[in-house]
């Protein structure tokens, strides 16, 4: 009051504004430091351990052979958003035309079939047109959207490092344990395996597709959320892409301290030498009350517990569902796209053997936790978002205490544990549901008063 009193209502709310933007270049001056640096150290520790590091990966994108196709392009179609009509087909034929050349020298010289480079390159020059060419709202939408692929882009990176670490951080695993929490859940990964040997390699193949073009489907959602950027020059304040890249970073950080492989390994041929026999699909192995930490291999990622690949999934079944400035309901084949994608994940994570229904459970309750915590930002911190976070991180540590911990338990008690534990994700998923889903959003509210 003594500062911003009745006469200094403009200056405050110029200071204020001045507050603002200082605090956004701070961030950002932060991000663009941060970022090398990880990177930088990223490298120096993968090449101490022999493997792949962030830049060497990068500079395959730009004059090697990518690793992925679908990263390098969807990064392309989130930089898109900030671009008009007539730029974005500029882009896309330019990104074509360079993947094309690059693929021809490839084969010329007897190489693989691998797109990316276009992609990759195209980006790197809308960020050099955007931030020494042009100006306004043009250059601001344009570099904020191209941010977003770089950080997916990059993402990748990091991500394709920390699954060495998890390997390094965990010589012993704890699948024993999570197979024993999963005869409460009714052993769903044996089932899933089973239905889709069952269904056939054309079902294999749209399930495979399904979870590896993951970011494809992260693409799309973002690019109906943003639609509207480039001619309102306004960006919602929560869109996919942040959880999505939260939910990336925060996961991984429990893969070192819950190292667990995969059915697939652990139980099944693909783990050779070091798995516990050949089980899985098609025999849940016998009950073993005495669960420990078993010796793995020195390649296979540790990367199960939580499923990321089901927060994701769930993710864009959440932003699929109403549109992130308004919240009024998205377009029928979004909704039904989104279902389509979460349950497709879902049944490729259990039915290849990646992933224990345990697992899921984690993930799903992971990916709720940190949507709650940034969901409607102008909404701040209230009780109703404390008190979901709050249940969400302990529900999470609950699960993998108990899941260490209260194994053998659980499975002696398969019926109760197993009504448990779905239970506790039924009530969270509940509580998530009320919060923000089960009230008209006010927007709608003033609007149909308006309309009124």
């Amino acid at each position: 009051m003594l500062l911003d009193g009745p006469r200094s209502e403009v200056v405050g709310g110029a200071r204020r504004n001045l507050t603002w933007m200082l605090s956004r270049r701070v961030q950002a001056t932060a991000l663009l430091t941060a970022v090398p640096v990880l990177l930088i150290a990223l490298q120096i520790f993968a090449s101490h351990h022999h493997f792949d590091g962030p830049l060497e990966s990068l500079w395959d994108d730009f004059a090697g052979t990518p690793k992925s196709v679908t990263v390098p392009w969807a990064g392309l179609g989130l930089a898109l958003i900030g671009l008009s009509w007539r730029r974005r087909f500029i882009a896309v034929g330019a990104a074509a035309g360079i993947d094309m050349g690059y693929q021809a020298v490839r084969s010329l010289n007897g190489g693989q079939l691998a797109l990316g480079n276009g992609p990759v390159i195209v980006l790197t020059a809308l960020v050099l047109l955007a931030a020494f060419r042009w100006q306004g709202t043009e250059r601001k939408n344009a570099l904020h959207a191209a941010a977003l692929g770089i950080l997916l882009t990059l993402s990748s990176k990091v991500a394709e490092v920390w699954l060495g670490v998890t390997v390094l951080a965990g010589p012993r695993v704890l699948d024993q344990h999570i197979a024993l929490v999963d005869r409460a859940l009714g052993n769903p990964s044996w089932v899933m395996g089973q239905i889709i040997d069952f269904l056939g390699p054309a079902a294999s193949f749209a399930l495979h597709w399904v979870y590896i073009e993951l970011p494809v489907g992260a693409m799309i959602v973002t690019l109906w959320q943003l639609r509207d950027v480039v001619k309102t020059g306004v960006w919602p304040g929560h869109y996919l892409v942040r959880t999505f890249l939260v939910v990336g970073l925060v996961g991984p950080l429990v893969y070192v301290m819950f190292p667990v492989v995969g059915p697939m390994f652990a139980y099944g041929a693909d783990g050779h030498g070091f798995s516990l026999g050949n089980y899985w699909p098609n025999i849940v192995p016998p009950l073993d009350l005495s669960p420990g930490a078993i010796p793995f291999d020195h390649y296979t990622p540790r990367n199960c517990m939580p499923s990321l690949h089901t927060a994701w999934a769930l993710s864009i079944f959440i932003h699929s569902r109403r549109d992130a400035s308004t919240g009024a309901l998205a377009p029928s084949w979004l909704r039904w796209g989104g279902t389509l994608w979460l349950i497709a994940t879902l049944s490729a994570t259990l039915g290849f053997g990646y992933h224990y229904g345990a697992d899921l459970v984690a993930g799903a309750v992971l990916c709720l936790t940190i949507e709650s915590a940034l969901r409607a930002p102008e909404r701040g911190w209230d009780a109703a978002r404390i008190q979901l976070v709050a249940g969400g991180v302990t529900l999470v540590a609950t699960l993998l205490l108990g899941y260490r911990y209260l194994s053998v338990d659980i499975a002696e008690h398969p019926v109760p544990a197993g009504i448990l534990i779905l239970g506790l994700l039924a009530g969270y998923v509940s509580a998530f549901y009320r919060t923000w889903f089960a009230t008209v959003p006010q927007s709608l509210t003033v609007e149909a008063a308006a309309t009124a």
